[in-house]
C-alpha cells in the first residue's frame, strides 16, 4: 500500500512517505492522535488507509480516534542491522502492535523508553508477545511524526 511507503531522513534512517490516502493518518499523528480510517457506510476500520472500503466498496470514510493502547503481536531485534544507518543503534527492536479496540489493525513501530528516546532505549529482553503498550509520538528529522510505543505494566 502506497500510504506506508518509506524514504530516508538526512541521517539515513527510514521515514514514512505519506501519500494522499495516508496523509490524514500522519496529520493526526503530528497532533498526537492515533486515528484509523473508518468506512462511513459500514463502519469497519481499515489499515493501511485506502480510497475504497474492502468490505462494502464505499468511497466514504472518516478517521476514528483510537485509545492508543495495544499489545505486541510480534517483534524482531535485527542482528546485525540490515541498513548501515542503524548499525550504531543495535540492538534495537521493531514491533508489530495490535490495537486494543481493533485487534485486526496492526501497526509497525518501535518500543522506546520515552517518545524522543533512541530506538535502542529499551532492553530487548523486556519485550514479550502480548505485552501491553501505549502509543507516544516522536517527530523525525524530516519533520514527520511517527507513532512509537511504551511498555505498560500488565
Amino acid at each position: 500500500m502506497s500510504s506506508i511507503m518509506t524514504g530516508t531522513t538526512d541521517n539515513g534512517l527510514l521515514a514514512p512517505w505519506p501519500d494522499e490516502d495516508g496523509a490524514p493518518f500522519w496529520e493526526f499523528a503530528a497532533r498526537g492522535e492515533l486515528r484509523v480510517q473508518d468506512c462511513a457506510d459500514c463502519h469497519r476500520l481499515r489499515f493501511p488507509p485506502r480510497p475504497c472500503c474492502p468490505h462494502c466498496q464505499s468511497f466514504s470514510s472518516e478517521w476514528r480516534r483510537m485509545t492508543g493502547h495495544g499489545r505486541i503481536w510480534s517483534y524482531v531485534v535485527p542482528h546485525p542491522p540490515l541498513l548501515p544507518a542503524y548499525a550504531e543503534l543495535a540492538p534495537y527492536n521493531v514491533v508489530v502492535v495490535e490495537l486494543a479496540e481493533a485487534p485486526h489493525i496492526r501497526l509497525v513501530g518501535n518500543v522506546v523508553a520515552a517518545p524522543d528516546a533512541p530506538l535502542d532505549s529499551v532492553d530487548p529482553a523486556l519485550l514479550r508477545i502480548g505485552a501491553p503498550v501505549r502509543v507516544v509520538f516522536a517527530e523525525l528529522a524530516g519533520g514527520v511524526t511517527v507513532p512509537r510505543w511504551l511498555l505498560e505494566r500488565p
